[in-house]
């Protein structure tokens, strides 16, 4: 970590941040490129499906870091364990394992548990601004990416 305190490292000054963005469409081009069967893109998918696109690229990216970093992430740490390897902390590796098992009800179980990487992500950003604007920023755009790339509405 930086110098600065958490409340000092604004995301869009992160260099990490910017590299944890910048790693979104990296990993979409992977993940199309080595799909199995790449799916069609249909680049008007949100002004198709506006309702679907904006829950799932916008509300559930909320909600969900609301609950998972916001509430156990933080509930973990407090009242299980801060205790960290690196910069990894057992909190985050927590929250990120029920965040990835939650997926498990919505996505196949390959696509549930790569949720889990970027979940760390997520998790590393909440620890290191104490705030969480950059997870979900990160996990909005993440998600922007997935979904117009891989899943189609209905």
């Amino acid at each position: 970590m930086s110098d600065l305190s958490p409340q000092q490292v604004l995301p869009w000054k992160d260099p990490l941040f910017l590299l944890a963005l910048s790693a979104g469409p990296v990993c979409w081009l992977v993940l199309y490129y080595f799909y199995f069967q790449q799916p069609a893109i249909f680049l008007d998918k949100p002004v198709q499906y506006p309702g679907w696109f904006l829950k799932l690229v916008l509300i559930s990216p909320i909600l969900e870091e609301m609950v998972f970093r916001g509430f156990l992430q933080e509930l973990i740490r407090d009242r299980i364990s801060s205790k960290s390897f690196g910069q990894l902390t057992l909190a985050n590796l927590l929250a990120s394992l029920l965040f990835s098992a939650a997926h498990f009800f919505f996505h196949a179980p390959l696509w549930a548990a790569l949720v889990f990487f970027p979940s760390l992500v997520f998790g590393f950003f909440k620890e290191r601004t104490q705030r969480l604007t950059a997870p979900i920023v990160l996990h909005a755009f993440y998600n922007l990416g997935f979904i117009w790339l891989f899943t189609s509405p209905g």
